[in-house]
């Protein structure tokens, strides 16, 4: 077992303690913990994103900060003010939510467009720029969103900036009989309840290992052939004619560096084009921009990904 796998194995036995069901969320979340990605998640509500994300504010002995999207949510909200300090006499940085490891902003498509900006410059580059003064944000910074879908009532469509900032989207669906049944039997009292969003039964991992498992990941080898049929999935989506915006060069190296995880989780020392396939639905689907036509016909994210791995050749 290598590093990169026994670290998931750590945070998945975890988070089983508290969440229950989300596997595919878990490993989507385990991938972009160590390619330093970011994850959207989209569903209903009550399904337990939030818990899963104090969860692993745990796990990895981090800060946990919490977002509310609503439509009057301001920047200055997420990203902190500076306040006059009588006793110094200057202005004091006050932090917002965002100075953290782990931030989930939870319906995200509820704040309007100007205080989505604000979490650009947070999301690729860790740090926030506040009256002309740069902050570092901390270096195991990650962000977790929730996203209701477009039809619920109050929401704005996220910009098309701002998705490729994520590296994954994760559709979440309601979870099946026998995990609900788990949850109603674990959590259905009182006190079993109020200890379960304060998660304070997750232990956390050893530091170096999240370490370990990125050097693990770095160490998977990524053919020439691998990385051109990257490019040419990328070229594909570009060329679609029901796909008006395709993949950005950023959601090129964001399916790369996924695939590499994916393929040290396998166990595997290098990327072959099924760790590609496996991680293309979650990277590429969120950052296809369809063209109104396809929209009119029903056609998602996910349906014209799939399309594009039937059409382009797979390197032998």
């Amino acid at each position: 077992m290598n590093a990169l796998e026994e670290f998931a194995g750590q945070i998945e036995q975890r988070l089983a303690g508290t969440v229950v069901g989300l596997r595919e969320l878990i490993a989507a979340v385990v991938i972009c913990v160590v390619a330093r990605g970011h994850i959207l998640v989209e569903g209903p509500p009550g399904l337990g994103k939030t818990l899963l994300g104090k969860s692993l504010a745990r796990t990895l002995a981090g800060r946990f900060s919490r977002i509310q999207g609503t439509a009057d949510l301001m920047p200055a909200d997420v990203t902190g003010v500076h306040v006059f300090d009588e006793t110094n006499r200057k202005f004091a940085l006050r932090p917002g939510p965002v100075f953290t490891e782990v931030l989930l902003i939870d319906e995200i498509n509820r704040a309007g467009p100007k205080t989505q900006s604000a979490l650009l410059e947070a999301m690729e580059e860790r740090q926030v720029s506040i009256d002309r003064q740069t902050y570092r944000l901390p270096a195991e910074f990650v962000v977790i969103a929730t996203q209701n879908p477009h039809e619920f009532e109050g929401t704005f469509p996220l910009p098309e900036s701002q998705l490729d900032r994520f590296m994954m989207r994760v559709d979440v669906t309601y979870p099946a009989a026998n995990d609900e049944r788990t949850v109603l039997e674990r959590y259905g009292t009182v006190a079993a309840a109020a200890a379960a969003q304060e998660a304070n039964t997750v232990a956390a991992i050893d530091a170096p290992l999240l370490a370990a498992a990125r050097a693990c990941a770095d160490a998977v080898h990524v053919s020439a052939e691998l990385r051109d049929y990257a490019l040419a999935l990328t070229q594909a989506s570009r060329e679609h004619p029901q796909i008006a915006l395709g993949l950005s060069t950023r959601g090129a190296l964001a399916l790369l560096r996924a695939a590499r995880v994916a393929a040290g989780l396998r166990g595997g020392d290098f990327v072959a084009p099924d760790d590609l396939k496996r991680v293309a639905p979650w990277v590429s689907a969120h950052r296809l921009a369809l063209t109104p036509e396809a929209l009119l016909e029903g056609r998602n994210g996910r349906e014209l990904v799939r399309t594009l791995l039937e059409r382009v050749p797979v390197p032998r």
